[in-house]
């Protein structure tokens, strides 16, 4: 068995996992050609467990190992504890700090320890979740730490059934002053049933919490992560630079109040490509501070769409630029792409933004700016917005509308938007009779065939 999975190792790539075990440089240490365990690999496994074996009888213990007399499990027992790559590279496997993968026992502080030996490795590390399923309470991921990380998930982490365990905390799992990390893989599921009922039924409910946070993180990956039934928002970057997303899934019922997909705020050159996004909010919601943002091949739906905003909820706020939004399909949703402020002052603003090669099937609000943003319909400003949205580009827009109005800009009154473009729209009310568009202070110019008829003022 040994001597195959020696074999095994030397035939994958550096880097590959096994058993949760980086087999990028294990296979010089075992001898391929017998069944047995050879003395070099045992030398091996003395000289480079993480902390050093000191007991004496654990060192005759091991040095007197042979097919007989160990077991598999043993063996990755003190694989998980070893440097094996050339590029020193070690895995951490969360089981091996007491982690169970029962679903039921509480495995916060074994996650906890698992990190914490990886951010303290003088070398790149993998904290690793098998597969199973590990009940994790809230917890914080702090960095910053000492190497490249990756967060390893192959099984299933779920939050606890009683949303009141985390209080008022807002965090389920926070990264935070985290660099150069990956997450990959993994089903996250927060199991907000209970929560949501309580928003319904108008009780006093804590917050929420998001389930997955990014504070301040730089150089950071997240690939082929699967978020299910948030609280409130599913993936959140605060404040992050450098981001890469990519190939995740968000997803919780239509119905779901406010469980926003990908929220980002204060964050620069962030890409969010190739996802799945189902929510009962904003598939992304994107904040104050948003800079050289890029989303393309999304799949949208249910939802409240993209979302730029909402903005001009203070009045000392940082604007959004340079965002696109490319090649992406909306399903069913009640906005496709949306600008939204509240009518109040401030000095924020929106410029050079891109819409462009979208499909949007039986949408409600395909293109929609609306700086009157007020949800609730009580309460509501009577001022005027102050965000300035400029240098804004509609292109290469098709599908069906919901409603009959498939194109409504609706800015301030005291700040016209300006430099709209409108370039080959075509949106058609699916009820069969034509769709409308509606414009206030909107000011700029269309290109090619627009349909609904172009409102814009020159």
């Amino acid at each position: 068995m040994i001597g195959n999975l020696a074999l095994r190792c030397k035939k994958m790539a550096d880097g590959q996992i096994i058993y949760g075990f980086d087999c990028s440089n294990i296979a010089h240490v075992l001898n391929c050609t017998t069944d047995s365990i050879n003395e070099p690999f045992m030398h091996y496994i003395y000289n480079h467990a993480s902390p050093p074996i000191n007991n004496t009888q654990t060192q005759a213990h091991i040095f007197t190992m042979t097919k007989s007399n160990i077991t598999l499990p043993l063996l990755f027992t003190f694989l998980t504890l070893i440097d094996v790559s050339t590029g020193a590279s070690i895995v951490f496997n969360v089981v091996s700090f007491g982690a169970k993968p029962d679903g039921v026992t509480d495995s916060t502080a074994a996650f906890l320890k698992a990190w914490q030996a990886a951010c303290g490795s003088a070398v790149s590390a993998t904290v690793m979740v098998p597969t199973g399923t590990f009940l994790v309470k809230g917890i914080t991921f702090g960095g910053p730490c000492k190497s490249k990380l990756k967060f390893q998930v192959a099984g299933t982490v779920v939050a606890p059934a009683d949303y009141r365990a985390f209080g008022n905390s807002g965090y389920w799992i926070l990264f935070n002053k985290v660099s150069k990390i990956s997450l990959v893989g993994g089903t996250f599921d927060a199991r907000a049933s209970g929560f949501w009922s309580c928003r319904k039924a108008g009780q006093n409910c804590p917050p929420g919490v998001r389930s997955i946070t990014f504070n301040s993180g730089k150089d950071v990956i997240i690939s082929g992560v699967k978020s299910m039934n948030s609280q409130v928002t599913h993936m959140t970057l605060n404040g992050c630079t450098n981001v890469a997303v990519r190939n995740v899934k968000l997803l919780a019922p239509g119905n779901s109040p406010n469980t926003d997909g990908f929220h980002v705020q204060f964050s620069t050159g962030v890409t969010f490509t190739g996802s799945t996004v189902q929510t009962g909010d904003d598939c992304v919601a994107i904040g104050p501070g948003t800079r050289n943002f890029l989303i393309s091949k999304l799949a949208c739906g249910p939802g409240h769409g993209v979302s730029i905003g909402s903005l001009a909820k203070d009045l000392n706020e940082d604007g959004v630029e340079n965002v696109t939004v490319s090649s992406s399909v909306f399903t069913g949703t009640q906005n496709g792409v949306r600008i939204k402020s509240w009518a109040r002052p401030s000095t924020g603003f929106v410029k050079n933004v891109f819409f462009q090669n979208l499909i949007m099937k039986n949408v409600q609000n395909p293109i929609i700016i609306d700086q009157n943003y007020c949800p609730s319909h009580q309460g509501c400003p009577t001022e005027h917005s102050g965000v300035k949205i400029s240098q804004v580009t509609y292109k290469n827009i098709q599908g069906t509308s919901a409603t009959q109005q498939a194109m409504k800009l609706v800015c301030s009154k005291s700040n016209p938007c300006t430099g709209i473009t409108l370039q080959d729209i075509k949106l058609t009310y699916n009820k069969g009779t034509p769709a409308s568009s509606f414009c206030f202070n909107a000011l700029g110019s269309s290109l090619g065939v627009i349909q609904p008829t172009s409102c814009l003022n020159r």
